[in-house]
């Protein structure tokens, strides 16, 4: 069984985990990602680890409370066990000297994000890091990113932090005043992403993205996670989650990810009037 060793929460509905995986982490790699089940009868979710520790055995996974099952998991405990984390399954990210690269998250994004952050700085490669969140509040992990990193810029909508903004007002600003960038990296909410590959390709910026649509055995064989990319049908779970963010059918992958909203809704309704109090959210 894969016992959770610490909890946290650490912003409104967000959580970090540090799970015991001994035989996931002895083989996990920047940008991968785990498929976990809550219970037997448990739906399967992918979920990007997000740091792992060898020598204890253990990974981390950071989420945020939007469905069922993530809430069974935000109501889980220390001491508490996943019947299943599977992994670790995708293609690890491009880790190696690209020169300078800009490195933008958000949301719970951020957390796939930093592990890749740190490959890259100990590849030797400068790191220019802009997080983004509504608020301060929901920019999750600027201590491990900042680092990392040659430097960091933080946006939030509201201003109560850094550029008050979004991040592709920082990527501009980090164009705009003479720095080169050779690579960039962009994970986050899908529309962060579409908007950051955007912003990226006008700046003659090439970038990757993470990818999350639905995925149900993570292999390759459900056929759920398709996505088109430079006009090929890509399976996100084998030949991703990473992929060329100028080559993304954005808005088709926007409206596939609405796909089970309505069933989703029943599903959490049903699960919030089982378990009454939620206090713990």
């Amino acid at each position: 069984m894969f016992e959770i060793l610490e909890k946290e929460r650490i912003a409104p509905k967000e959580y970090d985990m540090w799970i015991n995986a001994p035989r996931v982490v002895n083989h996990v790699k920047p940008g991968q990602f785990v498929v976990i089940r809550t219970h037997k009868k448990g739906e399967r979710i992918p979920l990007t680890v997000a740091d792992f520790d060898r020598e204890n055995g253990k990974i981390r996974l950071i989420f945020q409370a939007v469905g069922k099952t993530t809430y069974e998991m935000a109501a889980m405990k220390v001491g508490d066990s996943f019947s299943d984390v599977v992994g670790p399954l995708g293609t690890p990210s491009e880790i190696k000297k690209h020169g300078t690269v800009l490195m933008i998250g958000g949301g719970v994004g951020i957390a796939a994000l930093f592990p890749i952050i740190r490959g890259l700085k100990q590849m030797g490669n400068k790191v220019i890091t802009i997080l983004g969140g509504r608020t301060s509040d929901l920019v999750i992990m600027k201590k491990e990113c900042a680092e990392y990193s040659d430097e960091m810029i933080i946006t939030t909508d509201d201003g109560s932090e850094g550029i008050k903004g979004v991040v592709t007002d920082g990527m501009k600003a980090v164009v705009n005043r003479g720095d080169h960038v050779d690579y960039a990296w962009a994970i986050g909410p899908t529309i962060m992403m579409k908007f950051s590959a955007l912003t990226a390709k006008d700046l003659g910026i090439p970038i990757w993205v993470s990818l999350n649509p639905i995925m149900v055995d993570g292999t390759g064989m459900c056929g759920a996670c398709r996505v088109t990319v430079n006009g090929n049908i890509k399976f996100a779970c084998v030949d991703g989650p990473e992929f060329d963010g100028h080559g993304v059918s954005w808005d088709e992958l926007m409206a596939r990810l609405k796909q089970y909203k309505d069933q989703e809704k029943i599903s959490l309704e049903k699960y919030l009037s089982e378990v009454g109090e939620t206090s713990w959210l």
